[in-house]
């Protein structure tokens, strides 16, 4: 287990196995010398990953009172597997929440708050989180969710329909057409770079099996808006043309949730937590932030007046 520190920052890095006897790689940023307000965990997007890319992100949560939580996906970062190679969304979805859970429950975290972060894909990973365990999780920050995507990224139907039937048969190949992701994604040219330059994250075609399994699941999701019941804040982009700003909007509205909110964000991208100018990003982590921070205050204040209550009866 590796372990750096800064002046307000623990930073750990770990494997674990999962089901399929894989290696996973795993990280977490604490904050220093003071107990975390409530637990954050990281789900990265499609052909990305958590140290490298989220690194920002997570320190940026971590110096704001959370403990954050990182786990690179099956084929995807650090973690064992054929590059960006998804042979089943569940075995991933499975894989994330047994170490989540798994962190939950242990001895000093109990009792604490479970919040989720998802980016993109990783939208789509947190919903299906919640899908498998309804009361588990306190909240969602729904970064830019792959509910839908978006019609400019997605091939013609009939190229759809042939890709299906070959993902059967040739499922590891890279013939899947469309756009340059991070071209459209990133709004800062020198964030492009980085995310070309880091050999963690994918950059080849889409995988036909990767492909279908995307599909599948968004297309599941956007059907099955209305099952999502916990606390959640969605954040997306006006100029977003990777996953649909309206899928967002729609799920703000028929989300079955009493506490949820909807931003959009006139002239960004997709990449809201590291893609954008700073001024862009202070602005976005900023409602991230106190989103978080009403929510753990609100449960201390009702904590509070229970206790209070109950002191007054036994009087």
């Amino acid at each position: 287990m590796e372990r750096q520190q800064t002046d307000d920052v623990v930073y750990q890095e770990d494997f674990v196995l999962n089901s399929r006897g894989m290696k996973l790689f795993t990280c977490a940023w604490r904050p220093l010398n003071r107990e975390p307000k409530a637990l954050l965990f990281i789900c990265h997007g499609y052909a990305m990953e958590c140290s490298i890319t989220m690194n920002s992100t997570a320190t940026r949560l971590a110096k704001a009172g959370f403990a954050v939580y990182g786990i690179d996906y099956e084929s995807h970062g650090k973690s064992e597997g054929l590059s960006a190679y998804i042979k089943n969304f569940d075995d991933l979805v499975d894989d994330v929440s047994a170490h989540y859970s798994a962190i939950c429950e242990k001895e000093e975290n109990k009792g604490k708050m479970r919040y989720l972060l998802g980016e993109s894909m990783g939208g789509a990973v947190v919903l299906l989180l919640h899908r498998k365990r309804p009361d588990f999780w306190d909240g969602a920050v729904l970064v830019a969710p792959m509910c839908k995507i978006a019609d400019e990224m997605k091939p013609h139907p009939v190229v759809i329909s042939v890709l299906t039937k070959l993902s059967r048969l040739i499922p590891t190949w890279k013939i899947v057409p469309g756009n340059d992701i991070i071209d459209v994604a990133f709004k800062e040219p020198k964030v492009r770079q980085q995310v070309r330059e880091n050999k963690y994250c994918y950059k080849g075609k889409p995988r036909l099996k990767t492909a279908h399994e995307l599909l599948r699941v968004s297309l599941d999701l956007e059907k099955n808006l209305q099952e999502i019941s916990m606390p959640f804040i969605v954040l997306h982009g006006e100029d977003d043309k990777v996953t649909d700003k309206s899928i967002s909007k729609l799920l703000y509205d028929v989300a079955s949730s009493s506490d949820k909110t909807f931003k959009l964000y006139e002239k960004m991208w997709h990449g809201l937590l590291y893609g954008e100018p700073p001024e862009n990003t202070e602005i976005v982590f900023g409602d991230i932030i106190r989103w978080l921070d009403d929510r753990v205050n609100g449960r201390l204040e009702s904590e509070l007046k229970l206790n209070h209550d109950a002191l007054l009866k036994h009087k």
